[in-house]
């Protein structure tokens, strides 16, 4: 709490007796002016390093999709990672022989590979490194059309 020192003036700093003074009633915010200053500048450091994630922007594609071939050869990776060639649920370690008879051997021929959402990405590549082995290098990626 303050004290005024003075005698007279405009905030009535009168004595009431000659030893006593007369307490100030106004508000001291420069302790809280101070604390304020040093709040804002503790969040205007903290603020950018809160952030976390990454702001990536990815451009839109503006490509015609391809014309589909007459008889595509889908491989479909299931919820239950199970995995079919066009509508026949095959294992993984005959996915190589049963893709030789749909493509009749031709190695070259593109092999349209589609997952559910739920499968995760290392399921995924699994799939997709048993398709490089087996030879067909041609895989294309089979997803929603987002386009209006």
């Amino acid at each position: 709490m303050g004290a005024k020192l003075g005698t007279g003036g405009a905030f009535g700093g009168r004595r009431r007796s000659d030893d006593d003074l007369v307490e100030a009633h106004e508000i001291n915010v420069t302790p809280f002016i101070d604390v304020m200053l040093v709040l804002l500048i503790i969040f205007m450091v903290a603020a950018p390093l809160a952030t976390v994630d990454l702001g990536v922007d990815l451009p839109a594609s503006t490509a015609e999709p391809q014309p589909r071939p007459d008889k595509p050869v889908f491989v479909t990776v299931k919820p239950d990672l199970s995995v079919a060639v066009g509508e026949d649920v095959v294992a993984r370690d005959v996915l190589a022989a049963t893709l030789d008879g749909a493509t009749q051997g031709k190695k070259d021929e593109r092999i349209f590979l589609r997952a559910d959402k739920a499968v995760s990405y290392g399921d995924l590549m699994e799939v997709m490194n048993l398709l490089r082995n087996a030879g067909y290098l041609k895989i294309a990626l089979v997803g929603l059309d987002g386009r209006s």
